[in-house]
């Protein structure tokens, strides 16, 4: 404010001037929210719980930035009063600085520099909302490419349900190792050492991320090693691969603290001198392409452990998935990795607009060409090769670690487990409570109708009771088929491909009768149900 002068206040404004501006902020406001509503409505209706949930951590995000918002508006003149020592003010500048150039400082009676000005705060007010909602919207763009690219795995899904599919894989055929489909491209002469096998693959990666001979032992190999045999034909992998991938989008789509301390320090190496611009935009593009490598590294080194076992195989190949094959036994590494390139480039691409929304195109910032020419090359090429190259692959091989994941189970049976659980805790609750005011033998020695998750997939066709096994390992259920209630298989849902032509084998067995439960007997009086041994037969079938 230049000579003195101060701006009008609400005071010497005009009331319809302020009713505008409140209509405008809040109409824009209630459009925003009731499109957001929209979308989660229909995620809902898809049956997109992750998706949904990825949509409430957004939302979660939104409300964060509102915080940041308003602390920032509230405290930008305290800020703005802080007052530093010129020495100190004056270093670290992300530009040269202008000794002509004068600027209102209320500490310069003082002898000292503000801190930051207020009009500071608010251009970094804008700046971080220009980064999350450019971080939002970057990641909605990766998964939707990635999706669009894994769309033909759906093909080589349908073909493990052929009969030619289940003739090439015969169990009962020998053959070499190196003489199958994926012998022959990961079993050669460089796959021995170690620097030409990440040669091999870092280029690969390039050409043929995910191949059909990959996908398909790779599905071979998770179904042995987790699901029944009988499962090779019924499980649907492409669907299981993406459930899993919405719900890493969950994580993906949240900044997380410690990816904030990253925009913080990416912050401070804007500096003058520092050359950031060189070398900053090439940091995630080195992180993607040595994920990749790694992650065709861990294929070709599950072909390996083949060979190990033996020269001849007996059916199709087999690959043992482990936690070992990845950096630190943690495959879920590989997701914080992805999670930090895509926010780097985010925030790459979001102070370029920014800035050129603040100072112009060819400001301090960008005052060479090839400093934009950098930014936004590599922000292209990283968008790219993330979409359709490392995503794909991530989602693939990421399933060969040591455990299976919850996204397993479908929606339904989901669902029926935590209500099981829920009202498990209440009995068990319940219980307790009523301790010291129940006889021991009055509770029930089994567990009663409500207690078991099992009436609560009622609706489902069964073929045999010995169907309900503890493991998924041990069980003949079709687990795509888990999701897939009466209701949706009605001729209205055909358009919803989130459900097989499979029919699941799982009914509700007939209430177990309650041991040492107690009763009320012609006198009034409790007496007890005796059960003995001889009661239970176990004739065998």
């Amino acid at each position: 404010m230049a000579g003195g002068k101060e701006e009008r206040t609400l005071e010497e404004t005009s009331t319809w001037a302020v009713a505008v501006v409140c209509f405008v902020m809040v109409g824009v406001s209630i459009v925003i929210e009731h499109l957001i509503h929209l979308v989660g409505s229909w995620l809902r209706k898809r049956h997109k719980r992750a998706l949904y949930e990825a949509l409430e951590k957004i939302k979660a995000e939104l409300m964060l930035l509102g915080f940041i918002s308003l602390l920032l508006t509230v405290v930008q003149d305290h800020i703005a009063e802080i007052c530093v020592p010129k020495k100190v003010g004056n270093s670290w500048h992300p530009c040269h600085k202008n000794s002509d150039k004068k600027y209102e400082d209320k500490c310069e009676k003082k002898g000292m520099v503000q801190f930051v000005s207020a009009y500071g705060v608010h251009q970094l007010h804008i700046f971080i909302f220009v980064l999350a909602v450019s971080h939002v919207l970057y990641c909605i763009i990766t998964l939707g490419l990635g999706t669009l690219k894994m769309r033909r795995w759906k093909a080589w899904e349908d073909v493990t349900r052929t009969i030619e599919y289940q003739y090439h894989n015969d169990p009962q055929r020998f053959r070499f190792a190196r003489e199958t489909s994926f012998g022959r491209r990961h079993l050669n002469f460089w796959s021995r050492s170690t620097i030409l096998l990440w040669i091999v693959c870092f280029f690969r990666q390039f050409f043929t991320s995910v191949t059909k001979v990959d996908y398909l032992t790779l599905r071979h190999g998770f179904v042995i090693a987790h699901l029944a045999p009988e499962s090779q034909v019924k499980f649907n992998f492409q669907k299981y691969i993406r459930r899993s991938l919405e719900e890493d989008f969950k994580v993906v789509v949240g900044i997380s603290p410690i990816i904030w301390l990253f925009a913080v320090l990416f912050l401070l190496t804007n500096t003058y001198g520092w050359f950031s611009y060189l070398w900053l935009p090439f940091i995630p593009l080195i992180i993607l392409l040595v994920v990749g490598a790694k992650l065709q590294m861990i294929i070709t080194k599950m072909g390996l452990r083949i060979q190990e076992r033996g020269d001849v195989l007996k059916g199709a190949p087999v690959v043992q998935p482990g936690d070992d094959l990845f950096w630190c036994k943690r495959p879920r590494l590989i997701l914080f990795l992805i999670h930090f390139v895509l926010f780097t480039n985010a925030f790459q691409l979001a102070f370029f607009m920014w800035s050129w929304y603040a100072f112009g195109l060819r400001s301090c910032f960008h005052k060479r060409l090839e400093d934009i020419i950098i930014r936004l090359s590599m922000g292209f090429i990283i968008q790219v090769l993330c979409s359709y190259v490392t995503l794909p692959l991530y989602a693939l091989v990421t399933q060969m670690g040591s455990s299976m994941k919850p996204t397993i189970f479908g929606d339904q049976v989901t669902l029926a487990l935590r209500n099981w659980h829920r009202t498990a805790k209440k009995q068990v609750k319940h219980i307790r409570h009523s301790e010291h005011t129940t006889p021991f033998s009055s509770r029930p020695g089994t567990p009663v109708h409500g207690m078991s998750p099992v009436h609560l997939l009622r609706g489902y066709k069964t073929n045999d009771i010995d169907s309900l096994q503890p493991s998924p390992r041990a069980s003949n259920i079709d687990n795509d088929g888990w999701d897939r209630p009466e209701w949706a298989r009605s001729p209205h849902r055909r358009g919803n491909d989130d459900y097989d032509d499979v029919e699941p084998k799982i009914r509700e067995p007939p209430p177990p009768p309650q041991v040492g439960s107690t009763a009320t007997g012609a006198g009034g009086g409790p007496f007890e149900v005796q059960i003995n041994l001889s009661d239970f037969t176990f004739n065998k079938s």
